[in-house]
């Protein structure tokens, strides 16, 4: 074999390795899915809601997305708030103890929308599916995620 088969050879090798790494990293080491996620899949593919809870589900999450949509700009305004007075104080200083109040605040609201929205959809549900969305809630922030 010569030296440009070797090399050829080798690239190969190492393309396969480099590939065959990625795929395995993504198995063992897969980021955990969102718990919105989680939520969306238990009431869309396991609770069996009816077509009326599903219409109602669906307005409610319409609605949802827009209220999230603006919290997250409040946040990621907050965060640019953030950066800029860390830049100008370098430390911990007034602007930056402000800006993090700012930021915390954001999520805060952020953090109550979500939650009011769950509950909004917990409100959809029979007693029985509340049940089991009351379990996949707890379980989803107490444990680990899966």
């Amino acid at each position: 074999m010569n030296r440009r088969s070797s090399l050829i050879l080798a690239a190969a090798l190492a393309f396969v390795a480099a590939v065959g790494g990625v795929c395995l990293g993504h198995m063992v080491i897969a980021p955990p899915r969102p718990v919105e996620s989680q939520m969306h899949q238990l009431l869309h593919e396991q609770l069996n809601l009816d077509a009326a809870q599903s219409a109602r589900v669906e307005a409610l999450e319409k609605d949802f997305a827009l209220r999230k949509a603006a919290l997250e700009a409040q946040l990621r305004a907050a965060n640019v708030d953030l950066a800029a007075a860390i830049e100008a104080e370098h430390g911990y200083g007034p602007r930056v103890a402000t800006a993090v109040d700012k930021s915390h605040h954001a999520m805060g609201e952020l953090q109550k929308a979500t939650l009011e929205h769950v509950f909004a959809m917990r409100s959809v549900l029979r007693p029985d599916q509340a049940s089991r969305f009351d379990a996949a809630i707890v379980k989803a922030l107490t444990g680990p995620a899966k």
